[in-house]
């Protein structure tokens, strides 16, 4: 029997970055694989980052983690989604290598001082009074103080096409068919669930000719902030369009598709519906856009984004056929659906430790969450309060104001979650100051006191933050008319007569930091610190209201609720909120808040009863 402070089971997104944390923070870590080629492995699309899932992979990296890093490393080409929106909302997107992403991943865990990999099924988890046994489908028997679990997809997962139903994980890879009931023992509640994948074609049989060919582009950062650059683009991604054809397809053989004939029993993203779903939810579109996208350079198979199905093989060829530009396209992997074993989230606290057994920790789908990136913000999350938890070690916590991850943690930790959570921009209410160009001045310290951040990371950080604190003592400067004028008559401003502040001129007009570099400000500031400044500046009013909101928000956060309080013996709570707030039982009045049928009346009850149960 081998013993380890920390026991992670999975090696998906959020088991390396829950090892990785625990291991560099100085815990003995092993992390069980079901199979090591499973590694950081890209299940379904070959990309990381997108709408919100930027953001949160930029806080990973201000915070210490792996994922920003790795992406840079298997680049093939990144773009800047929402840029016709407010800087609120950019977020970066990377197409990666799937093959790369992987094997550097798995280098990365394999060169870590502490960690430990082992492929082996864990089939059953036992509290002991000094912490778990975990034992292994080869009768393997590992003893720890913690255990997280991040299961992903696995957990008695089945796939589906058409009729076809298999056993089985993602992309082929064995399942998990055990650890389901050892949770079930440990008093969890399981839900089903769903997703899916579309199919992967040969590019030589694609006519690219009908398609709009999508590029990097050239001016956007690298995701972490200890990489210097990034390639221009390797590969190219190609927008097209579902056809009338595929909708006819779709709407005949309808009665063969399992999420409508009762073959699937998991309920599935309502954000990233296949394309059988998309043509019956939203019968007045014409047609869907579809983006091909390149699994790896060492492959010619391309992704079909957005043409995910679990309808049958025969039928897939003829959907795929209908696209514009896939006519005589070759599926080389059949698109698939997917059914998986998760628990609910709300028996989880802040910190991702199940409030009645403490130790455990639980990260990404297995939670109903979804995406890669939402998966390695609670990885590193859990892997941190692992470490914490065993060195006896304060929590540790992300908050909505401060990041997207403690929004998503907020989120599926006091909400009932009955379909994948899937992050975006809108359930942020601060993403005014959530933005993807600020994660590290918002969490590299916190980084740092944890003790992930490295002195290279943390150098750079201190870096831009001197360059910014010199760009804003600049913007004090008034500039005369006859200084400013030509540059004004150049982006067709109006030459005012008095003077204004360099701050004046960035707010009041379209002038923009480097215009002003031209006047000779802002020399040698970097680009980073420059579009930080001017973001702050261009939106102060609004930033300001919204630190007033947080701050008026943080009112609630900072009431706590008794961890003994009994919900049901308090009188003028309505019968729902006093069941719900019994079950979920939030740490303060700002979480109670935030739980579906908890009304602000409700709220208000509990204020006066803490008042006068003090």
């Amino acid at each position: 029997m081998k013993e380890y402070d920390v026991i992670v089971i999975g090696a998906g997104h959020a088991g390396c970055e829950a090892a990785l944390a625990s291991a560099r923070l100085g815990c003995s870590t092993l992390v069980l694989a079901t199979n090591l080629d499973t590694v950081g492995f890209l299940a379904c699309n070959p990309s990381i980052g997108g709408t919100a899932k930027g953001q949160i992979v930029k806080e990973i990296d201000a915070l210490g983690g792996q994922m920003a890093i790795n992406a840079d490393r298997s680049l093939l080409q990144m773009r800047m989604l929402n840029r016709g929106k407010g800087s609120a909302v950019y977020s970066p997107r990377a197409q990666v290598d799937k093959n790369v992403y992987h094997a550097q991943m798995k280098r990365t865990l394999e060169s870590t001082a502490n960690l430990h990999l082992r492929q082996g099924e864990a089939v059953s988890i036992e509290q002991i009074s000094d912490g778990f046994v975990v034992k292994t489908a080869v009768d393997l028997v590992y003893t720890c103080k913690a255990v997280v679990l991040c299961c992903g997809v696995y957990l008695n997962s089945k796939t589906l096409v058409g009729q076809c139903i298999r056993e089985s994980g993602p992309n082929g890879f064995a399942n998990a068919r055990y650890l389901t009931q050892s949770l079930i023992d440990l008093g969890f509640t399981i839900s089903r669930f769903k997703t899916g994948t579309p199919a992967r074609v040969r590019l030589q049989s694609m006519d690219l000719s009908k398609t709009v060919e999508q590029c990097g582009e050239e001016d956007v950062r690298p995701f972490s902030y200890i990489t210097d650059s990034i390639p221009a683009t390797k590969r190219s991604c190609y927008l097209t369009y579902s056809t009338e054809e595929t909708k006819r397809i779709i709407l005949e053989n309808k009665h063969l598709a399992p999420i409508y004939n009762g073959t699937i029993n998991g309920v599935g993203p309502r954000y990233c519906p296949s394309i059988e779903d998309k043509v019956v939810r939203f019968a007045d579109k014409e047609r869907h856009q579809i983006f091909l996208e390149p699994e790896s350079e060492d492959t010619c198979e391309y992704y079909v984004q957005g043409a995910s199905s679990s309808m049958p093989a025969s039928v897939q060829e003829e959907i795929y056929h209908s696209i514009e530009g896939l006519e005589n396209v070759e599926i080389m992997r059949d698109a698939y659906a997917i059914e998986y074993d998760c628990i609910d989230a709300t028996q989880l606290d802040a910190t991702l430790m199940a409030k009645h057994i403490p130790g455990m920790f639980f990260a990404g789908q297995i939670n109903g969450t979804s995406g890669y990136e939402e998966a390695a913000g609670q990885g590193i999350v859990a892997g941190i309060n692992a470490e914490r938890y065993v060195h006896n070690k304060p929590k540790f916590t992300l908050r909505r104001d401060n990041s997207y991850i403690g929004v998503l943690i907020d989120d599926i930790t006091t909400k009932e979650n009955v379909e994948p959570y899937r992050m975006m921009t809108s359930r942020a209410e601060h993403r005014l100051v959530l933005r993807q160009d600020n994660a590290d001045m918002r969490l590299t310290e916190l980084g740092k006191e944890i003790g992930l951040v490295t002195d290279e990371r943390y150098a750079k950080f201190l870096h831009k933050k001197e360059q910014i604190e010199s760009a804003q003592k600049q913007l004090k400067t008034v500039v005369s008319p006859k200084v400013y004028g030509p540059l004004f008559a150049k982006k067709d401003e109006p030459v005012t007569g008095a003077g204004l502040t360099v701050d004046e001129m960035l707010r009041r007009t379209n002038i923009t930091t480097k215009d002003m570099q031209e006047l000779g400000f802002f020399a040698d500031i970097d680009e980073d610190a420059l579009y930080e400044i001017e973001i702050e500046c261009k939106y102060r009013g609004y930033i300001e209201k919204e630190k007033e909101a947080i701050a008026q928000a943080n009112k609630l956060e900072n009431k706590p609720l008794p961890a003994d309080i009994d919900y049901l013996a308090i009188d003028g709570l309505r019968l729902e909120a006093r069941q719900k707030l019994d079950k979920i039982r939030p740490a303060n009045l700002g979480q109670a808040g935030r739980i579906l049928g908890v009304s602000p009346a409700d709220i208000q009850i509990l204020i006066v009863y803490l008042a006068t149960h003090r």
